[in-house]
């Protein structure tokens, strides 16, 4: 029989033993889970290679039916001659990619720059926010490229004018996002600002622009995932470098396996954008 002194002794090897049995489970765990998950992407993967295969095999239109087999040809072309730069008009995919992002980035950095505050300051302002939001509310809804002609009659520059586009297609989810997270700030933060007597600046810098930063994340989120969806499209009718021009081009001379290269690099330069943010949203503190 142990004593009362043995007792004691072992119980806390015994308690250090379980959180450390724990761990090791869920490790095990989330390793399972990986293989899970990879196994099943690699399954799904195959599937729509199969697919894609037996859709696209023994058609008879000239080889314009992108079949895998082509389109992983005219990948390693792309991918080869990725760096090529010979003249304005014969350039690899790096300078099409290269273009489209730097429009991306400058009309959404600009969008940005201005919804951000104005979101802050219709937020803290009924009086203004009524006054402003029959505005926000007609123009929200219009397609961002309905304003392309527009752009380019006031403009009469082609790459000033995709970027107003991307402006104006990532100014208002940002816009209403920042508008909604002031609004979901507790108003006790605010009212205890005030008790403290601290002033217009350090409210916004010190209590509303923490509070309200994961609502803004969000936002920047939407904006840029929209913004890169418009860039094409707009590529498409201003012309120049860019992907939009780069697809528009393949399919004028009917080079169909190119145009899934395209959508293949548009897709994952996409993916990559959003994780971007969602990375910068996982660093924002929790309201």
């Amino acid at each position: 029989m142990s004593t009362p002194t043995e007792t004691k002794t072992a119980a806390p090897a015994g308690g250090h033993a379980a959180p450390e049995a724990l761990q090791r489970r869920a490790k095990a765990q989330r390793t399972r889970d990986r293989i899970r998950t990879t196994g099943l992407f690699i399954v799904f993967f195959i599937a729509f290679i199969a697919v894609w295969h037996l859709a696209t095999v023994g058609i008879d239109d000239g080889g314009l039916a992108p079949t895998p087999a082509a389109t992983w040809e005219r990948l390693l072309e792309i991918v080869g001659d990725a760096f090529l730069l010979d003249g304005p008009n014969n350039v690899g995919i790096f300078y099409h990619l290269l273009a489209s992002i730097q429009r991306v980035l400058l009309g959404f950095g600009l969008a940005a720059l201005i919804a951000v505050p104005l979101g802050l300051l219709l937020g803290t302002s009924r009086v203004l926010n009524d006054g402003l939001d029959p505005f926000i509310q007609v123009l929200r809804p219009v397609s961002p490229l309905a304003w392309l002609p527009l752009g380019l009659a006031l403009l009469r520059d082609s790459q000033m004018t995709a970027i107003f586009v991307i402006f104006m297609a990532a100014l208002w989810p940002i816009l209403i996002a920042t508008i909604d997270g002031v609004r979901r700030v507790n108003p006790l933060y605010l009212d205890l600002a005030k008790t403290l007597e601290a002033d217009t600046k350090t409210r916004t810098f010190k209590v509303l622009l923490p509070a309200t930063l994961p609502s803004i994340v969000t936002g920047l989120r939407t904006a840029l995932s929209t913004a890169w969806l418009v860039i094409v499209a707009a590529e498409m009718i201003v012309g120049g470098r860019g992907m939009g021009h780069f697809v528009w081009n393949e399919w004028n001379a009917l080079n169909t396996p190119s145009i899934v290269v395209a959508i293949v690099i548009i897709g994952g330069v996409g993916f990559i954008l959003d994780r971007s943010i969602a990375q910068l949203q996982r660093l924002v503190p929790k309201g």
